[in-house]
């Protein structure tokens, strides 16, 4: 009796439970605070924090693989769909069927902004050379700079498979964190006078500029970066669908019931891949202090370019969009409203923040895939 009261007791995960695990444990709870209580992206963080806290639960081997005949864990099944990149094109589809690039295609110079912003994936990346990572491994992690994590995703697992965990992890994390991390970068670079501007309303679109906009970005995008396309066109034909007004049914499913499972499983298996012997390392604490780095870089060069334009159009434009050029869709363009609102209560700069947001999205998966296409 007394011998299998002591199996029982060693086989449970209380005596099993080591530092790392616990650790992990307590970061995964303080990301489920940010979640639940701050409401920092709450859709991502709470199913990211709660994978990690299954997966550094000992003896649990949820994410174990199949050996001598017997079948692996339940979320190393889900993970394939982050290890083959089928998540991120159909995450990419569903943000395609909800948006709107009306803000864009009316004011077209602000795409200029979305891509100025993604030169924090390009500077990130000789950081991490200089740091002794691969020019792989450096492409991957240089993408966090592009604040999209499906983007970052897709690029680790076609550049760097085995870094995956920690570039997920920070992406995603730092998605959720924009609102603590951009506005004072926007202050530095910017003036008071220069965060009060107000805008000129947007022109219409009409429905055929709508239309036109996806298959014409598909097949720019598609012929000048080939391997950008599982993204691109996800997100482009997700939009087609939004626009063309006759695939209501396929619209509905993709804008919901798709993109709530698909966002479910991506967040569970991200935060599975952050176990306590994957990350508790020197190399993932560098991959954190980068994608940090390089968040913080393409939204200095966001606001930094825009207040290029705002002198080149006499004042017309409020430097502070430029920090929507990252692709935090659309967290960034809500704290540019923020921002702004503070300076001046009747400034409504959220759908001018719209537009180079969104270009931050096309921007990050073509240099995704201008990367992978040059370093895979």
């Amino acid at each position: 009796m007394l011998d299998n009261i002591s199996l029982f007791v060693q086989s449970t995960g209380y005596v099993n439970l080591e530092f790392g695990q616990l650790f992990m444990i307590l970061i995964s709870l303080v990301l489920l605070y940010l979640a639940v209580v701050k409401k920092y992206e709450p859709l991502l963080l709470v199913p990211i924090s709660f994978g990690m806290l299954l997966v550094n639960l000992p003896l649990g081997d949820l994410m174990a693989e199949p050996q001598n005949g017997q079948i692996g864990g339940l979320l190393y099944y889900l993970y394939y769909g982050i290890k083959l990149g089928i998540y991120p094109p159909l995450i990419f589809m569903g943000v395609g069927a909800w948006t709107d690039f009306g803000p864009m295609i009316a004011q077209p110079k602000t795409a200029l902004l979305g891509a100025a912003a993604q030169f924090g994936i390009f500077a990130t990346i000789f950081g991490a050379l200089a740091l002794g990572f691969s020019p792989a491994e450096a492409g991957a992690v240089g993408i966090i700079g592009g604040a999209d994590g499906p983007t970052a995703i897709f690029a680790a697992s076609r550049l760097a498979p085995h870094l995956m965990g920690p570039i997920a992890v920070a992406a995603y994390s730092y998605m959720a964190l924009v609102p603590i991390i951009q506005p004072p970068i926007m202050r530095l670079f910017t003036t008071h006078e220069e965060r009060k501007v107000k805008m000129e309303q947007l022109r219409h679109v009409n429905k055929k500029e709508k239309i036109i906009f996806p298959i014409a970005v598909t097949l720019l995008g598609g012929l000048l970066v080939p391997t950008a396309l599982p993204l691109l066109g996800s997100l482009m034909f997700g939009n087609l669908m939004r626009e063309v007004g006759v695939v209501d049914r396929l619209l509905k499913t993709t804008q919901n019931a798709l993109m709530n499972i698909v966002t479910l499983f991506l967040g569970l298996t991200v935060g599975a891949t952050a176990s306590a012997e994957a990350f508790l390392n020197a190399q993932t604490i560098g991959i954190i202090v980068l994608g940090l780095v390089a968040f913080g870089f393409g939204t200095a060069t966001g606001v930094i370019f825009g207040k290029i334009m705002h002198r080149v159009t006499g004042g017309k434009v409020n430097p502070l969009i430029g920090a929507a050029g990252v692709s935090a869709v659309p967290m960034a363009a809500r704290v540019v409203q923020k921002v702004g609102q503070e300076e001046n209560p009747s400034n409504h700069l959220l759908m001018h923040a719209m537009g180079p947001n969104f270009a931050g999205v096309i921007g990050s998966a073509i240099a995704a895939g201008a990367l992978i296409a040059i370093l895979g």
